[in-house]
């Protein structure tokens, strides 16, 4: 009996992601000290970091959303894509982790890729 390790292997990085998602979103919603120096060192205000927050839990549902899986992962990615830019540009030191977010994130959306075709 072969086990389907790309079944098994996507359900876990969509468990991966929607555990480091929620807690993020939840940390930003709740105004985890962190996050409120983060997004003041970033410059936009603190109602962005609200917003995000809100993505990141909505984006981490989707993930689990039969028929949305590519919405979820596509909306997660370009919230890390943006955030290995304010690494890169605006905050320092690593962009490392969120880099690694987005490519699993991207995964997830090649692996529901088909979602797309009309």
């Amino acid at each position: 009996m072969t086990i389907p390790i790309q079944k098994y292997g996507l359900l876990a990085i969509k468990a991966l992601l929607t555990f480091a998602f929620v807690a993020a979103g939840l940390a930003k919603l709740a105004g985890a000290e962190m996050m409120v120096q983060t997004f003041e060192a970033v410059g936009v205000g603190q109602w962005f970091r609200s917003v995000t927050g809100a993505i990141e839990i909505l984006g981490a549902v989707l993930l689990w959303v039969r028929g949305r899986e590519i919405y979820g992962a596509g909306l997660l990615g370009c919230t890390m894509a943006g955030a290995v830019l304010a690494h890169i540009f605006l905050i320092g030191p690593s962009a490392i982790p969120a880099l690694v977010l987005c490519v699993l994130c991207a995964a997830v959306a090649y692996a529901h890729r088909d979602q797309l075709r009309v």
